[in-house]
């Protein structure tokens, strides 16, 4: 098998994994834009490779759930190709003007041009009347073969069982988009989070996942909506000439379709049609991610036809999948752990990506100030991956009259506290430490975070339930749980979600960290400027939970002077442990949890060694052993792993492609070993 087609073979397969992943599952694992760059990538192999495609069949979604009956449709239910620039549209036009036969302003001075209509991001379906009345609807599947959703659709608001209107035709299948409302979405959700239900990535997720319900009272209760825009099968006796003689006949059937739809005669007037849509898709009341573009007259599409996956005749114009524009609603202030104040945009909720986004960082004070953001405007806002959204920037052109510049509480709005800033420090801060309950509730769920204790299933979100709920206020409290539950007025086992293996499970969870390195305790208490690098430093200093206890509270001057000269500790790192504990609350939290735990001493580095104090940074890609095998070996030997090059590093050990940091360490004239030579040093 040669490299292309295998190549194809793997991407097909890939392909298919996220088709089954959306369409079947509904719970998509990558973005649409990741998606849309696969099917690009397949789709520049089929032109360059058409043998590898010869008479393929190539399907369009995914299997269909084995739960529901199926249902064959009778036309291929096929996607769109893609677009994503102006050139794409441009190639687009220049395709249909070739295969007609064509030259471009043909096409749009004796021709009905292009019907364009926005691209609903919703869940495609089909349905058939016979003689006037609905006989069954499906989804799309696999293209070819469909769930059978007849009873689900019914209880969809203004979709007809009946057709309107007269001499009806015998034959009548329709395709569309079932999607569901921002403004149902959200209350979907609210519903799901109070109940301990599920709770949905977006309004695309949430239509597909209530209509294909086995229970259709289920799918009634979840608000779905449609709008139909193409033929399936029909009978000869319907006679229709155009896309848009289509639409004005599906409304007067009784349909919704969709209302933004407007026939173009030129590819300015498509892009601006494109432009106005996309700048003000945030204002919609649904989803969508483009516009699709269709040859108007039929018999064009007729000649036109199919190629693979797709028609020749439409195309979909997306739109870029990490950025959209979007109303700031109003700005909240956040307080983080370390009652550090986070301005924080709500935000009109729009789709980016494929996820919900309904708020968005504005970082700090200094940041709002530089960008301007007020309460009203309409903003870009992007995500990518993971990050947490953030706002780009403001489009002062839709600006409202009267719009006040944001001003910044002088009290926490929390705890009412003084909110305070330092010379050194960008951010304002709220000065009620852990008599704040935002900044308690932060540390908390640091405190059981995954490098910190790790409590499985004590997240986030059950640490907000139960310190709402008063069950948790302090460290102490989540060891003493279990014994307070017995006589609990309002126990666990009452709740939604909480049985009786998920209360075993969580105490035998909590239970199993009763015994914890110092290094994890002295992490998790959530002390300002100690990561887990430092804690580790920490507790190798220590030794033992009772020599740290000691430090903090004596205080004795000597001891504080041999802690500050630590390599990596210093003046300011000194002052946060410190002024971490002359908080009566802090230290409080730290005596009661104690008597809860073992703390395990810190395990000595090998003093006896000739590394013993020598620093050593990792570069590159070692093959012997991992990265994290060679922090441990290096440690074992009473090493100091660092993350970067310094005139102080000891030693730098270089692997496959290792890259600035072996240049830097070049230039310092640095110590520097390949591996063999690495390992062969630790033998001597």
């Amino acid at each position: 098998m040669t490299t292309i087609s295998f190549k194809i073979i793997e991407l097909k397969a890939e392909i298919a994994r996220h088709d089954q992943a959306y369409h079947t599952l509904d719970a998509p694992v990558i973005s649409d834009a990741k998606y849309d760059e696969l099917r690009r990538e397949l789709e520049k192999y089929r032109q360059e490779f058409p043998e590898f495609f010869v008479e393929e069949n190539e399907q369009v979604g995914a299997k269909t759930l084995e739960i529901f009956s199926k249902i064959k449709h009778s036309k291929p239910m096929l996607s769109l190709a893609n677009g994503f620039s102006r050139e794409d549209i441009e190639d687009f036009i220049s395709r249909v003007n070739r295969f007609l036969g064509f030259d471009h302003q043909d096409l749009f001075t004796t021709n009905p041009n292009f019907f364009c209509e926005t691209k609903i991001d919703g869940l495609s379906f089909s349905a058939r009347f016979e003689n006037g009345k609905l006989v069954h609807a499906a989804t799309r599947g696999d293209g070819f073969l469909g769930e059978d959703v007849t009873e689900n659709l019914k209880t969809i608001f203004g979709f007809p069982q009946e057709l309107r209107g007269e001499n009806l035709p015998k034959i009548f299948e329709i395709r569309g988009e079932i999607y569901m409302s921002k403004e149902d979405f959200a209350a979907l959700n609210s519903r799901q989070e109070e109940r301990g239900g599920k709770i949905f990535a977006n309004p695309r997720n949430a239509a597909a996942g209530s209509l294909r319900q086995l229970d259709s009272s289920v799918t009634a209760s979840r608000k779905l909506s449609y709008f139909v825009y193409s033929l399936g099968e029909v009978s000869p006796d319907f006679i229709c000439n155009s896309q848009a003689e289509l639409h004005q006949k599906l409304q007067a059937f009784g349909f919704q379709t969709e209302p933004h739809s407007k026939i173009c005669r030129s590819l300015e007037e498509i892009l601006e049609l494109y432009q106005k849509i996309a700048d003000c898709r945030y204002e919609l009341p649904y989803d969508i991610d483009g516009m699709v573009y269709k040859v108007n007259d039929f018999s064009l599409q007729e000649r036109l036809g199919f190629v693979a996956r797709s028609p020749r005749f439409a195309i979909a114009h997306k739109f870029p999948a990490e950025k959209a524009k979007t109303e700031i609603e109003n700005i909240l202030i956040q307080i983080g752990r370390t009652g550090a104040l986070t301005p924080v945009a709500v935000l009109k909720p729009v789709n980016i990506g494929g996820v919900v986004v309904s708020r968005a960082t504005l970082h700090n004070q200094d940041e709002i100030a530089r960008k301007d953001v007020r309460v009203g405007d309409v903003v870009v806002i992007q995500r990518a991956g993971d990050v947490i959204p953030q706002v780009l920037e403001v489009d002062f052109s839709k600006r409202k009259l009267g719009a006040e510049i944001f001003s910044f509480p002088k009290n926490c709005p929390i705890c009412d506290a003084e909110i305070v800033k330092n010379d050194e420090d960008v951010v304002l801060r709220c000065a009620g430490g852990l008599s704040c309950e935002a900044q308690l509730k932060e540390t908390l769920k640091h405190f059981v975070s995954k490098d910190a204790f790790d409590i499985v299933g004590l997240g986030k979100k059950q640490i907000e339930n139960f310190f709402f709920e008063g069950r948790i206020k302090n460290f102490a409290e989540i060891f003493t749980l279990e014994e307070r539950e017995k006589i609990s007025e309002n126990p666990l086992r009452g709740k939604l979600g909480w049985g009786e293996k998920s209360i075993e499970n969580l105490f035998l969870a909590i239970n199993q960290k009763r015994k914890i390195p110092l290094e994890k305790l002295i992490y998790a208490i959530g002390i300002r400027h100690v990561g887990e690098t430092t804690a580790k430093l920490l507790a190798q200093h220590f030794g033992s939970y009772e020599n740290f206890r000691s430090f903090v509270l004596n205080r004795d001057e000597q001891e504080y002077q041999n802690f500050v000269a630590l390599d990596g500790i210093g003046e300011k790192m000194a002052q946060a442990i410190l002024d971490y504990f002359r908080d009566e609350r802090n230290l409080k939290m730290l005596l009661d949890l104690e008597k809860q735990l073992q703390v395990e001493d810190a395990k000595q580095i090998n003093s006896n060694s000739k590394f013993a104090g020598k620093s050593v940074i990792f570069t590159g890609t070692l093959e012997k052993m991992t990265r994290a095998e060679a922090k441990k070996k290096a440690e074992d030997l009473g090493m100091k792993v660092v993350g970067s090059v310094s005139s102080k590093t000891d030693f730098v050990v270089a692997g496959a492609e290792a890259g600035s940091k072996l240049k830097k360490a070049a230039e310092l004239n640095l110590k520097i070993l390949n591996e063999e030579e690495w390992l062969k040093l630790l033998l001597l």
